[in-house]
């Protein structure tokens, strides 16, 4: 199984939805998309083997995809779509309050440089209520970087490790964030990133403003921050209109391409029995 299929915990939600269990998830024949990206879905610097199949969120994707060549490509929606048909929203045990501000994050092998002391006083100028700030394991590690948003009287939170080439891998970080997002009013960030549509689809009121920082040797090739806003300006701002943004995210989550479970096993390679292995 391709690596970044494990990460976030991916392959173990669409193996529950798929009615395989909470074990080890079986080899998934192909590339799963493992995060919102205005490419073709592929990660940028991830090996990746020519023609293997690519299992994407969006019906939009697919088309960036095709524009740029490839072909074996299927639409599946986003494990967070699955996620949701397997969690639905329990009656609340108290109401939904503040905002949870996930800053715009690096990763083993790409840092971020921003004001996060000028990002911290316009969150504070901005949000009417409490604020939990996600931060990306990469950035809670951070000492320096947690401090400031400690020492600024919010609530830090951090969903899990992400994983890489196999390890660490937290089978339950997409349901921490879920309930975390279930908790809150708002979803907010300065990029437009998979935490916020998450965040909509989980019932919260979208914003995205805010220096939006610099991601260390960050890959143009599919325009950047500034075709994101170009082609997303209805998910810019401290108030969207809620109606618009729904609509939005459920076409880039692929909500609407979710596959009942008979037909996800067939595609992700899992409708024939394993074979025991000594």
């Amino acid at each position: 199984m391709h690596h970044a299929n494990h990460f976030y915990g991916h392959a173990h939600v669409l193996a529950r939805y798929a009615g395989l269990g909470d074990g080890h998830p079986p080899r998934i024949n192909g590339y799963v998309q493992h995060g919102w990206n205005i490419g073709d879905g592929l990660a940028p610097g991830h090996p990746y083997a020519a023609g293997t199949p690519s299992l994407l969120w969006s019906e939009q994707t697919r088309r960036r995809a095709w524009s740029v060549g490839r072909r074996n490509v299927t639409v599946i929606g986003a494990p967070f779509a699955y996620l949701l048909a397997t969690r639905p929203e329990p009656p609340p045990t108290q109401p939904r309050a503040g905002t949870i501000w996930y800053p715009f994050h690096g990763w083993e092998g790409q840092h971020v440089s921003g004001d996060h002391k000028e990002l911290i006083a316009r969150i504070r100028d901005t949000e009417p209520g409490p604020v939990t700030v996600c931060l990306y394991w990469h950035e809670h590690r951070m000492r320096r970087v947690r401090r400031l948003y400690e020492n600024a009287g919010f609530r830090i939170v951090c969903h899990g490790y992400r994983g890489h080439w196999w390890t660490g891998t937290d089978p339950d970080f997409l349901d921490r964030q879920l309930a975390e997002l279930r908790r809150h009013t708002r979803v907010a960030s300065n990029r437009l990133t998979s935490a916020v549509f998450y965040g909509i689809a989980a019932g919260c009121e979208p914003a995205v403003y805010g220096n939006p920082m610099v991601l260390a040797a960050e890959d143009p090739t599919f325009g950047g921050t500034a075709r994101i806003r170009r082609q997303w300006p209805e998910l810019h701002g401290e108030q969207l209109h809620l109606p618009t943004a729904v609509e939005i995210a459920r076409e880039e989550l692929g909500i609407d391409h979710r596959h009942p479970p008979a037909a996800l096993r067939e595609l992700l390679g899992w409708a024939a029995p394993r074979k025991e292995t000594t």
